[in-house]
């Protein structure tokens, strides 16, 4: 049987038979968190609104550019603070956008959590983990997280995986008066343990804060944007001052122009819509995830997912329903038990389960206990290490021990075994019931297995499952189905599933020496153990892969913590959403595409306009260098700058983070955007530089409007092709990007007004010519470097290609 979670009703009787726990009144609850021994949770995202505001608000950036734009204001020239303004359009998105994913999240984790069983008034009902006080007595099963600290008061068969706190993976049987922590979960049996620690004292309150926290902490994008601002920092700190001392040093005294010259050279280095538009593409990605009911539990796992190149997926509750239909029973070749009597024992197997699984309510369905029950005198409840559950039943002082499992396992080389295989070869699951020789506890149980029948079940395929494969089969990332059935009838999910996975691999006989070349070389297993999926994930990450895993149940959860990215399915079991990076709310294995997507769409886009700010700052930095081994005055004014770094490289970079990118996520992010970003922001400083010095005749005067003038058109015309080149391919709305801000640019240097609003002087002709054809010059070579760096490139950038801005695929709005 498998190990997926009962579906609980949120309020049941106690039990006749079952010994008395008393648990807590209404009263006394009420009592309790009126004392303040209520579960309070820290918050769900990790950080408040206050913590929100401030981290957007008190950045790097902004300090520097709040230090500059206070000394821009001291000289009295509005117009050329205008960059100011920078501080609060880039704080204000930034706050905006993350408060929506601190409300996205915490909707979506609210659904996902687990609502622990506890007893109230004599009855178990659900409450929220909120809801929990001290002394609550707390009922949990199979699957279930522990989700406070407690003491367990009643156990049948209850064994929990201490693995997140010892690290030992074998699970422990828990007896009445044993302590049992916060962030292990049942494998198996059922039983009661009494709340001794809430809130902040309980390990689950650290476990919380940590999975859904809204961080890019471990985020390789994340890391080279932080690499590329410390470069920045290297070069601004030195390049300011020695700009203060060249303007000094060259005549330059009075308090005004020398604060506007510095503030001029200085702005443009700074990449103050980089972390921005970083940060936002993430918080937009949670946002659009969220509308699919999938829940980041961790923000870099979108990211992530992008560079994942091997799936393992589980097959039942993934790419099956989690849900079995009936379909025959068939008695064993030479069963000594009839039909009716086979039904049965069904029927009273499965009434001594009290925490059925997916497997025992199909039974229980078609075989309800209809006379009194059988005495029990052992039980041992399914896992999936052992393949079995079973009971011993006694008659008069006679024992007799009935068990059900994998044929495979129970039935030896009885031919019902090799029936049950053929049956598998079809797709359906098959479970054999059995007679065993030895009484279910005993230590060599279950001894000799009489085969008496075989239990038939039909699994349904998701209706999305095959385009989900075939996505994943177009994009290059592998999909290995790893399931604890009989290998045959994974094999036949995935042939149904027309795909050509290869011959299935029983995982129990895989030898140890071979075993990391099997993984490699083989897509589909069955009948792996926990501990082998655990080890299959850790094989293929040594082979140098980036592996996912999505899986539903306890028998998964080894494996979905140690992968890369684990995934897992909404209606699951609460041990598996607590461990797992990314939850499936809706149980759709049809979502993962739109996840890959998504990380794409973030790392694509961002690496293209960190190549445009990383440009701008490097010919910012090359053009005041120059300027200082040249001893002249700096040519621009804070307001030159500002209009070119919004038209040519703030507002294309933000529309150019949000469209659908399905480029392939690859690692060197920092080296890939240095190879174009720096040469190229050396061409574009050079052309302004020697445009200015050439209209100038090498002697800038002391009045150089018109030279700053040709000088900003030679750095206006390379740096639009920049853009142009990094936006390929190019696209209606892309072209109408680059050309828009060209003709903003044609009313700003021919109209009178707007001349006299920016400092401009184009009534020289001749040296307006002689900066376009520099202009044009250094366009040229950005062009050629863009072939270069192309014919370079694993996955070269097609020139055309009529993309929409929205994918039409979706609903939601950026």
């Amino acid at each position: 049987m498998s190990s997926h979670d009962a579906v609980t009703p949120a309020s049941e009787p106690r039990p006749a038979s079952e010994p008395r726990v008393l648990g807590l009144t209404s009263a006394e609850v009420d009592q309790r968190r009126a004392d303040g021994r209520a579960n309070e949770l820290p918050p769900r995202t990790g950080k408040t609104v206050r913590q929100i505001v401030a981290q957007n608000v008190f950045t790097r950036i902004n300090a520097i550019l709040s230090v500059l734009f206070v000394m821009v204001l001291t000289t009295g020239s509005l117009i050329n603070a205008a960059f100011g303004l920078l501080i609060v359009v880039n704080s204000g998105i930034g706050i905006i956008q993350e408060l929506r994913a601190k409300r996205t999240l915490e909707s979506l984790t609210i659904v996902g959590e687990e609502h622990p069983r506890v007893w109230r008034d004599g009855e178990i009902v659900e409450v929220t983990q909120e809801e929990l006080v001290l002394d609550d007595v707390v009922r949990v099963g199979a699957g279930n997280q522990i989700v406070v600290d407690g003491v367990v008061k009643t156990s049948d068969y209850l064994s929990v995986d201490e693995s997140n706190l010892t690290g030992e993976s074998d699970a422990v049987r828990k007896a009445p008066g044993d302590a049992i922590m916060s962030g292990s979960f049942v494998v198996s049996g059922t039983g009661d343990y009494e709340v001794t620690k809430v809130g902040a004292d309980s390990y689950a309150a650290k476990l919380a804060a940590e999975a859904s926290r809204f961080s890019l902490a471990r985020s390789e994008l994340q890391a080279g944007i932080n690499a590329i601002l410390k470069y920045i920092t290297w070069v601004l700190i030195p390049v300011g001052l020695l700009t203060i001392y060249s303007q000094v040093r060259g005549g330059v005294h009075d308090y005004r122009s020398v604060v506007l010259e510095i503030t001029g050279a200085l702005v443009p280095m700074v990449p103050e819509g980089l972390v921005l538009i970083t940060s936002t593409a993430f918080a937009l990605g949670v946002i659009r995830l969220g509308k699919r009911k999938c829940l980041v539990q961790e923000l870099p796992a979108i990211e992530g997912l992008a560079r994942v190149d091997v799936v393992c997926a589980d097959k039942t509750g993934t790419l099956t329903e989690n849900t079995l239909e009936f379909s025959q029973v068939e008695l064993a070749e030479g069963g000594p038990e009839s039909m009716e009597r086979c039904e049965e024992i069904l029927a009273q197997l499965m009434a001594t389960d009290p925490d059925p699984n997916a497997t025992a309510r199909a039974i229980l369905d078609r075989f309800p206990l209809t006379g009194p029950a059988w005495e029990v005198g052992a039980r041992a409840p399914f896992t999936s290490a052992t393949k079995w559950s079973g009971a011993t039943f006694v008659h008069d002082a006679v024992a007799t021990s009935y068990v059900m499992g994998a044929p495979d396992v129970l039935g030896g080389e009885h031919p019902s075994a090799a029936r049950a295989e053929e049956i598998g070869a079809t797709g359906r699951r098959v479970i054999m019931l059995g007679h065993a020789a030895e009484a279910v506890d005993a230590s060599g149980a279950p001894g000799v297995v009489t085969p008496l029948a075989l239990v038939v079940f039909e699994q349904k395929i998701r209706p999305d499952a095959q385009a989900t494969m075939d996505y994943f089969a177009q994009q290059g990332v592998e999909v290995k189905v790893i399931s604890g059935d009989n290998a045959a009838s994974v094999g036949a999910v995935t042939e149904r599933l027309g795909v050509d996975q290869g011959t299935p691999v029983d995982a129990r006989h895989i030898e140890d020496a071979a075993f990391a070349e099997t993984i490699e070389n083989n897509r589909v297993f069955g009948r792996v153990r926990p501990d082998q999926k655990q080890a299959m994930v850790k094989a293929l990450q040594g082979g140098g892969h980036t592996v996912a895993m999505t899986g539903d149940g306890v028998n998964d959860v080894l494996a979905l913590k140690d992968a890369d990215i684990g995934v897992a399915m909404g209606s699951g079991s609460a041990a598996t959403r607590a461990v797992a990076k990314i939850v499936l709310l809706d149980n759709r294995f049809a979502t993962l595409p739109h996840v890959v997507a998504e990380g794409r769409r973030v790392i694509g886009n961002i690496e293209r306009v960190a190549n445009l700010f990383l440009t701008k700052t490097i010919y910012s930095a090359a053009l005041a260098i120059m300027v200082i081994l040249a001893a002249v005055p700096f040519p621009f004014m804070p307001i030159h700058v500002t209009i070119t770094g919004w038209f040519t490289i703030g507002i294309p970079a933000f529309f150019l983070a949000l469209p659908p990118n399905n480029n392939r996520a690859r690692p060197n992010f920092v080296r890939r955007v240095l190879r174009f970003a720096v040469p190229a922001g050396l061409i574009v400083g050079a052309s302004s530089f020697v445009t200015y010095m050439v209209v100038s005749g090498w002697n800038v005067p002391a009045q150089h409007v018109a030279q700053s003038t040709a000088a900003l058109v030679a750095l206006i015309i390379p740096s639009s092709w920049v853009l142009a080149c990094i936006a390929r391919p190019l696209s209606p709305w892309k072209l109408l990007l680059v050309v828009l801000p060209l003709v903003g640019y044609g009313v700003i240097f021919t109209w009178d007004v707007t001349q006299r609003i920016f400092m401009l002087d184009s009534s020289d002709s001749a040296m307006m010519w002689q900066a376009v054809l520099i202009g044009a010059l250094a366009a040229a070579l950005i062009e050629a470097l863009w072939w270069l760096v192309r014919a370079g490139s694993a996955d070269p950038t097609p020139l055309w290609k009529p993309e929409p801005f929205f994918d039409p695929k979706e609903k939601e709005t950026a």
